[in-house]
């Protein structure tokens, strides 16, 4: 019955799909957690990029951001991301491009559950006289982390079937076998039923692990 995944390496595919999962969710929780302390800063200008950018990034397609990273990145601008091979190439920057897009909603994540955290504390600790850099650091998100982690664990679901995108630009991802596969085998419905139930092992799990521990980690009030 599943004689036409002969000749065909699912497994590496979809090992291609969890990299890219990976590494752009590291990029965007970075590049995402200083978008958000930008702002809630003092200082209007980073306040001011933070939210044009959020504004910006999230309301262009994901589609336009990965062939921007590929023929305006590489292809205009010449920029390789220290990659020789054209495959590491096309890879990397496809991670650049979710990380940049993702990180525009972990921001707003994030952002939500700093406004969660009473502005008491933030006053006590200034008081004190912490830094408004440390207050972010030591009180303000470890709070708003822990409160924010369902929300979060959406996003990364919603980047990990937001990695099929990376085919456009040549990433042999998930999706990119799959539509090899529907255009050399007949067997549409079977193919399809094989990449959606390999997408549901990959973030059904998430979904579950990371609704646990936001049951764990949330913060009583």
């Amino acid at each position: 019955m599943f004689d036409f995944l002969d000749g065909y390496d699912l497994l590496g595919a979809f090992w291609v799909t969890v990299q890219l999962t990976v590494y752009s969710a590291l990029g965007s929780l970075i590049w995402g957690t200083l978008l958000a302390g930008m702002k809630v800063s003092p200082v209007p200008l980073m306040r001011g990029f933070a939210t044009g950018y959020v504004n910006v990034v999230r309301n262009i397609p994901l589609t336009v951001i990965i062939l921007f990273s590929s023929l305006g990145l590489f292809q205009t601008m010449g920029i390789s991301l220290g990659a020789s091979d054209f495959k590491d190439i096309n890879f990397r920057l496809a991670v650049l491009a979710l990380s940049a897009y993702t990180a525009a909603f972990v921001c707003e994540a994030l952002r939500s559950g700093i406004n969660t955290v009473p502005v008491g504390q933030a006053e006590a600790a200034r008081a004190l006289g912490l830094s408004f850099t440390q207050v972010l650091r030591l009180i303000i998100l470890p709070q708003a982390f822990r409160s924010v982690v369902n929300p979060l664990s959406n996003v990364l679901i919603a980047l990990t079937k937001n990695t099929t995108v990376a085919s456009a630009i040549g990433v042999a991802e998930a999706s990119y076998l799959m539509k090899g596969m529907i255009e050399n085998e007949a067997q549409l419905l079977l193919i399809s039923a094989v990449f959606a139930f390999g997408f549901v092992v990959l973030t059904l799990p998430t979904g579950l692990i990371l609704g646990w521990v936001s049951k764990k980690v949330a913060v009583k009030r």
